[in-house]
């Protein structure tokens, strides 16, 4: 019906109605409507439920701080999404809006009964209330919290849109396209700079779309802005972005923001996202994002139909919306008087302005008393009343700071405003200082961390006109930050609502404040009581207060809430703001969705896959994959009929008995390089390495600084300044963000280059008895024979024609080669030694079979055989640690009381009674099967396998004083009550003295 809209006010489409549903009933908005104004035109000022009470709720603000009007939206495309703030969610013919936080429906929640028993959820009761008796934490409290928990029902289908994501560079970021923003872009354009302004709602203006009574320069607000962007769009090195909003500020002036791109939209265009996530590195950002109208605190504020004065300033101006038709405005500001004349000169019959001031402007008055407006100045509110809309308002006078007695004036709509508060979340998110104004009671900007300017409202001014000026100043000081100059062009402004005003905590009441429900955050239902509460129970520190009463926690994250509840916790602490501190704000500035973060990380592009140069030859040849860190890798090879049991022991005795080959091109690889590269080494690792020779090899081991074993590999010398180190699979980024710690901290005066060259090099393993058959015919540049090339050697060489390093090592106890190629010949290496070893039936095998095969002659796996607090002497290998070096990472860890103490669990072999039964990986282990439970466990399995070359299992575990225990009997219990038996072994199952290294 819309029989609140007025005819010829807003910038809608009267002209273009648009259906949709709300809680299942049609409803007819304007094309330009949001979901709340389209609400609001038809009379619906109820739209939710808060969190904990259930009290009816209606709209308060027309932006993205909105905490009470939030629905869950559905579309055509099947997507639904919870939590959209309805002054933000503009309306298109099809859309479907459903209330939230309701049952069985919006008028009559059953859920409401908690405001009766209010006094059960006073601040912090769920730390009193589930506490005790402990009892009934598992049936009762974990339950009950785990269903009440949350806003709105979270999506049940898979999300059916896509998200996207750009990067962009620029001279100057604009955030805010209101009057500062504006005149900042405008100048910064007209100079040539690179531009881009950016503001969340559909259309540009800011203040301008409010107040249209304005005139720029002798020119109405809204053709002045109309001439604006077009000026804008004109210049071809500025990009206007509506819809779209800066989520964080993060470190040189990277700012992250969020378009919404199809939201909107009646068809989607197809392969359209619905969000793209922006990535912008600036030279310079102008933050102009306005300030944030602070609600009053008083019993009964949060009525269906109290919203910010602001708020139905917006919707009257900008959608030709009447939130109310007889209006009561109650403020501590002159901007709500300004409210109350627009609302009048619309038709509306204000009942009257309410303002807690003693004095007032005289031209206010005036104005007033010309509209008809009765004026109560000295004033407060102490009630209103009104289930699901407000009805009425109760107003006292003060008088020496007394309440008086009251009367009721009747109102459909109460419009409050208790100042205002400069948006400095961003500026926030940059770690720049924040000064307290004792005079105007509001923090500022202070000291910048970032090349930032902030402009307007932002730094606590008042007026289009001064906004203006400010903004074309900040334009023009960006450039100049930039080397470049520009002229700040200064406006004339007529018309203009320059206001001011005073803060209150709360208002004053009639009312016992133990029994006033004056709410400071509306959606969680923190009331002035919870804080003052919160105080008395010890905390002192507003992040304290915040967590204990949930104030700010909402999806506002307290824009609204903030500020009145530091100031009502300071006043009970009798302190000033700054002494009691200001909470934290963090990214995002508004809820995000997962979609935009997620990008085109979605189904198969959720996560990377890293593929090796030969890993098409595998899936070509029937190869199953698993995932090992980022890396796809060749689980096992099948042959027709084979599961992977049969697979990996065809695999395993191949490689022994003849030659098998590896894809091992996902070992991290770091070159090491420079003068002090080997003194580099010494500190790193716990082996010496001032002797190893160029052209030789040692296995490094590497601690942490608590003695613990972190990563593992062979490592060669190539040149004198020159190490070839490599690491596990998942350790190659950990590793090398270590050793840069290391380098740029502790030793800066080292002068040594760490290069990561994992993705530069394929690495084919070779091994079995034809290893050397097989290559020895395609290297040129190294002599094969055992002497000239032992183990534990590499050299610089070419192989197949491929420059080559080339290292004789064995991760298998056979003989053993790891060819080391530019990856861009990976697979064409692969393809020749693949035809030549056809004469040795050579065999390739996967991870599964290198798990066997490293198993059986007891070399470790990080991660596997490690879990973060193994070290070296629990592992048995001591023999790397070198015992002449002065020092190295972890060395001094290695000798606290904790580290040698006797019964440490400690690395062994296992062999099962039943040689046929195979040990679960992870299974615990205790020495005393018939011990009461809980049992006391010793240790676990590490790994373990079926050993195809032994024909019997063997495993590997962590056993208490393992070392100690050998041909002990240890018991694996199962869920069967029969324990596995299992006898303690040394961790070399298989050709112990090494004897297969070296085949001639």
């Amino acid at each position: 019906m819309n029989m609140y809209r007025v005819a010829g006010r807003g910038r809608v489409d009267q002209g273009q109605p648009v259906k949709f549903t709300f809680d299942g009933q049609a409803v007819t908005g304007c094309q330009g409507d949001t979901l709340a104004s389209a609400l609001l035109a038809n009379g619906q000022h109820l739209m939710g439920r808060s969190f904990k009470y259930h009290r009816p709720r209606g709209v308060v603000t027309a932006g993205s701080e909105e905490p009470n009007a939030l629905m869950g939206v559905t579309r055509g495309t099947g997507r639904f999404e919870p939590n959209t703030r309805a002054t933000m969610q503009e309306i298109y013919p099809g859309l479907t809006a459903e209330s939230q936080n309701k049952w069985p429906t919006l008028a009559f929640d059953l859920g409401a009964i908690n405001d009766r028993l209010y006094m059960l959820f006073s601040a912090g009761f769920y730390y009193k209330t589930f506490m005790w008796p402990r009892s009934f934490w598992d049936s009762v409290y974990e339950p009950f919290i785990r269903k009440a928990a949350g806003l709105g029902k979270a999506p049940t289908e898979v999300d059916p849109d896509t998200y996207a994501s750009r990067y962009l560079h620029c001279d100057v970021l604009v955030l805010g396209a209101g009057p500062s923003g504006l005149a900042a872009a405008l100048t910064a354009g007209r100079a040539g700079a690179n531009v881009v302004i950016v503001d969340e709602h559909s259309e540009m203006g800011g203040t301008l779309l409010s107040e249209p009574q304005a005139q720029i320069d002798g020119i109405p607000a809204w053709e002045w802005l109309k001439g604006a962007v077009s000026e804008l769009d004109a210049l071809d090195n500025v990009r206007r972005m509506t819809r779209t909003t800066a989520i964080g500020y993060y470190h040189q002036n990277m700012i992250g923001m969020i378009e919404r791109i199809t939201d909107h939209l009646v068809t989607l265009p197809k392969d359209a996202p619905r969000e793209r996530m922006w990535r912008v590195r600036a030279g310079e950002v102008v933050l102009a994002q306005g300030a944030i109208e602070r609600p009053l605190v008083f019993d009964g504020n949060d009525a269906p139909g109290v919203m910010l004065s602001g708020a139905a300033q917006t919707f009257l101006n900008r959608f030709g919306v009447l939130v109310g038709k007889t209006p009561a405005v109650l403020t501590s500001h002159d901007s709500a008087w300004h409210t109350a004349f627009d609302m009048a000169e619309a038709g509306a019959r204000v009942a009257a302005i309410i303002d807690t001031r003693d004095i007032v402007e005289i031209a206010l008055q005036d104005r007033a008393k010309l509209l008809g407006i009765p004026v109560k100045l000295g004033h407060t509110a102490t009630a209103t009343k009104g289930r699901l809309r407000v009805k009425g308002v109760r107003v006292n006078p003060v008088r020496a700071g007394a309440v008086g007695s009251g009367e009721w004036l009747e109102c459909d709509a109460l419009l409050a405003c208790g100042g205002w508060t400069p948006s400095l979340h961003l500026f926030s998110h940059t770690k720049g200082a924040l000064d307290w104004d004792a005079d105007a009671r509001v923090y500022l900007p202070g000291r910048k961390s970032e090349a930032v300017q902030i402009a307007g409202a932002g730094r606590g001014l008042w007026g289009i006109g001064a906004a203006l000026d400010d903004g074309a100043k900040a334009g023009a000081d960006a450039l100049k930050c930039l080397g470049t100059s520009a002229a700040a062009s200064s406006y004339e402004v007529a018309n203009d609502r320059v206001g001011t005003g005073e803060f209150h905590k709360e208002l004053p009441t009639d009312r016992s404040p133990g029994k006033a429900k004056a709410f400071v955050d509306f959606q969680n239902d923190v009331t002035a009581k919870d804080l003052r509460l919160a105080v008395r129970e010890g905390m002192r520190s507003i992040e304290h207060v915040k967590r204990y009463t949930t104030n700010g926690m909402a999806t506002d994250q307290g824009k609204l809430s903030n500020m009145n509840g530091l100031t009502i916790a300071a006043d009970a602490l009798g302190k000033e703001p700054p002494q009691v501190g200001l909470t934290t704000f963090r990214p995002p500035y508004t809820p995000t969705t997962f979609g935009a973060f997620c990008g085109y990380h979605k189904g198969g592009q959720f996560e990377v896959t890293r593929r090796t140069p030969i890993d098409s030859w595998a899936a070509e040849n029937g190869a199953e994959f698993e995932p090992v860190a980022l890396w796809r890798r060749a689980w096992y090879f099948p042959k027709v009929g084979e599961d992977m049991h049969k697979a990996v022991a065809r695999e395993c005795k191949s490689t022994r008995e003849s030659l098998g080959i590896f894809d091992a091109s996902t070992l991290g690889k770091i070159e090491v390089s420079g003068p002090d590269a080997v003194e580099f080494m010494n500190r790193m690792y716990t082996n010496p390495w001032t002797k190893l020779g160029v052209g030789r090899a040692r296995y490094g081991l590497l601690l942490g600084e608590d003695g613990f074993i972190r990563d593992d590999g062979v490592i060669g010398r190539m040149r004198d300044d020159l190490f070839h180190v490599t690491t596990t699979t998942g350790g190659a980024a950990r590793v090398l963000n270590m050793m840069e710690d290391y380098l740029q901290t502790e030793w800066p005066d080292l002068k040594v280059w760490l290069t990561s060259t994992t993705e530069e090099w394929a690495t084919i393993a070779v091994n079995g008895p034809n290893a050397r058959k097989l290559l020895a015919p395609f290297v040129e540049g190294c002599d094969m024979s055992n002497e000239a090339f032992p183990h534990m050697s590499v050299r610089e060489c070419t192989v197949v024609g491929f420059p080559s390093r080339l290292f004789r090592i064995s991760f298998t106890g056979e003989l053993g080669f790891e060819i080391n190629v530019p990856a861009r010949h990976g697979r064409a290496l692969w393809e020749k030694l693949w035809e030549a070893g056809q004469q040795y039936d050579i065999c390739p095998y996967g991870t599964e079979t290198m798990h066997v095969l490293r198993a059986e002659k007891g070399f470790i796996i990080v991660g596997q055989d490690t879990d973060g607090t193994v070290t070296p002497q629990d592992a048995g290998l001591t023999w790397a640690i070198g015992k002449a070096k002065p020092d190295f990472v972890g060395k001094r860890s290695l000798d606290r009381p904790d580290i040698v103490a006797p019964n440490r669990k400690q690395l062994v072999g296992l062999l099962t009674e039943d040689p046929k039964t195979v040990l679960i990986e992870g299974a615990q282990i205790v020495d005393n099967p018939n011990q009461p439970k809980p049992m006391k466990m010793i240790g676990h399995v590490t790994s373990s396998y079926w050993s195809e070359s032994l024909g019997r299992s063997v495993a590997m575990a962590v056993i208490e004083g393992g070392h100690d225990k050998m041909d002990q009997t240890i018991f694996v219990p199962r869920a069967d009550g029969v324990p596995i038996k299992a006898k303690v072994s040394s961790t070399m199952f298989y050709d112990p003295k090494g004897e297969r290294l070296l085949v001639e």
